[in-house]
């Protein structure tokens, strides 16, 4: 019997919206401040899956300049009717500290998965999970969660339904919160499932850490009232310290051709190490050093509510549909930059790759990043980056760089946030003269792990970084073949949704090729390729 193996999308692809196109399913996940925004994934038997692109991929499509960290997009929610894909997102700025968020939300179309798009059409500024439910009798309708920023709430002022007028598109007539959550708390991420002439109300409750759970109510009228699941949660890890998915929540449910139903949901997978306890306290054990991840939980109907079989605890293998398989084509662990486009795979902060910072036709076979601001700035950052996805991988690039300044490197870099990074550079010193540096910045602090290192005149300096569950190893090269470490093996745990005491932490690492020029001469980093590998 075929099985599916859990997460089905490892490292940082929360939120995941299913839905299923004809014999075509795809999710969908929230991208924060990268850009391009929403990331999509496509699959033909829920077990093999691939990303085809992005929603939003451009600035009018969304615009993040100058947001902090794990702003930007959360929790897209896809939809098909009419011929057309839906997407709906918010695009959240202001949210640290206990007041209101600024929560500007929008609903985009495609006939294609792969776009275009269309331009965005407000839905409000209530929250920051909206989604787009479509009934069998054409009206449409905006649902989302509430944010309330007075001083006498939790802040989670429970989910609102209004219609949409997909002609004028705008919301229309009056709104209604139909939901005012459960004693779990942090009522969110709301989606409709209408089935056999009932309205399910499916969302994410308890906070998206370790007391997360997928809530689900149902009604005969979509505007309530609601009537909450006879063992609700339906799904959560929350006090069952053995189950290895943790952080389980928000959720939505799929069925298949042959009427087979799964729940998606998001989960972590945290370190441990219980045979050496005093681990725990010095190096963050407990910590999901991939970030909130994608799953599948198999379904089943009784007495008109949905039920994940074997219970509510989220399972690792679980039961495959009766589908096909269909694996896609084995992608190479190994960019030489030698396409046009840049793969998918990629992003960047906050900005749309363009030409004035990165090319791949300036130098053919290369990546070109011209300098701009530092790693720790809000604004205009030179990075190229993928997701970590595995707790065992290297990764390795080449560049060729010039600098004649300390305000002028380039280099590897794991990202988890402005303030939560590890750097290996090369840069100049006050004589001029190149070296070698590992940096980073832990918990909004600047710290450098080694003296800057002569290297000489270099035309060409070798990169790699290997990680070993929790450590990161830097090494370089000066001639692809002799390879030395560089600083002590450096805490993963750190770049973690919870390594820091900023609470607002919900991406995941990336790693990646960054230039920066803080002398304003804006000079390039040419890097040859950008390997990545799993070692598990």
């Amino acid at each position: 019997m075929a099985t599916i193996t859990n997460p089905i999308l490892t490292g940082f692809r929360p939120d995941p919206s299913i839905i299923r196109v004809g014999d075509d399913y795809y999710i969908a996940t929230s991208t924060f401040e990268w850009f391009p925004g929403i990331m999509i994934h496509h699959s033909k038997d829920l077990v093999n899956w691939q990303i085809v692109g992005h929603v939003l991929n451009t600035v009018e499509h969304l615009d993040m300049r100058g947001m902090d960290n794990s702003e930007g997009v959360y929790a897209p929610a896809l939809s098909y009717a009419d011929g057309k894909f839906w997407c709906c997102f918010a695009n959240v700025r202001s949210c640290r500290g206990g007041t209101w968020m600024s929560t500007p939300a929008y609903v985009v179309s495609a006939e294609n998965i792969e776009g275009p798009w269309s331009k965005p059409a407000s839905i409000g500024d209530y929250g920051f999970d909206p989604s787009l439910f479509h009934d069998d009798d054409g009206k449409k309708y905006m649902v989302n969660m509430v944010w309330d920023g007075r001083k006498k709430t939790d802040y989670f002022g429970g989910i609102i339904l209004q219609e949409f007028d997909a002609d004028k598109g705008e919301l229309v007539g009056e709104e209604k919160i139909v939901f005012g959550g459960t004693k779990l708390g942090c009522t969110e991420g709301p989606q409709i499932l209408k089935k056999e002439g009932w309205y399910y109300l499916i969302t994410a409750e308890g906070g998206t850490s370790y007391d997360h759970a997928v809530t689900v109510c149902r009604s005969k009228s979509i505007w309530g009232p609601y009537d909450l699941h006879p063992q609700n949660p339906i799904l959560t890890s929350r006090h069952q310290d053995e189950a290895e998915l943790q952080r389980a929540g928000h959720g939505f449910l799929v069925e298949t051709q042959n009427g087979e139903w799964y729940l998606s949901h998001l989960c972590g997978r945290p370190i441990n190490d219980p045979e050496n306890p005093s681990y725990s306290m010095d190096y963050g054990q407990g910590r999901c050093t991939l970030g909130r991840e994608t799953a599948l939980q198999n379904v089943e109907w009784r007495d008109g509510w949905p039920y994940v079989v074997g219970g509510t605890t989220p399972r690792v293998e679980i039961q495959a549909p009766k589908l096909a398989a269909h694996p896609w084509p084995v992608e190479a662990s190994r960019d030489d930059f030698d396409q046009t486009q840049f793969a998918p795979k990629y992003q960047s902060l906050k900005d749309p790759f363009e030409e004035s910072w990165i090319s791949l036709s300036r130098r053919p076979g290369y990546a070109r990043l011209v300098g701009r601001d530092y790693l720790y700035s809000r604004y205009n950052q030179s990075l190229l980056a993928q997701r970590l996805t595995a707790f065992n991988c290297a990764s390795e690039t080449a560049v060729e760089f010039a600098p004649s300044s300390p305000r002028q490197m380039a280099g590897l870099v794991a990202y988890y946030s402005r303030g939560g990074h590890y750097f290996l550079k090369t840069s100049a010193n006050d004589q001029g003269e190149q070296t070698i540096q590992l940096v980073g910045d832990i918990d909004d602090k600047y710290l450098e792990y080694t003296d800057e290192i002569v290297i000489g005149n270099c035309e060409r300096v070798y990169m790699r970084l290997e990680l070993n569950t929790h450590w990161y190893q830097f090494s370089y090269s000066l001639d692809g073949t002799t390879w030395l470490n560089i600083g002590e093996p450096l805490n993963a745990t750190d770049l973690s949704d919870e390594g820091s005491k900023d609470v607002f932490r919900f991406t995941g690492t990336l790693l990646g090729l960054f230039a920066c020029d803080l002398t304003g001469k804006h000079i390039a980093a040419d890097f040859d390729y950008f390997e990545y590998k799993t070692l598990d």
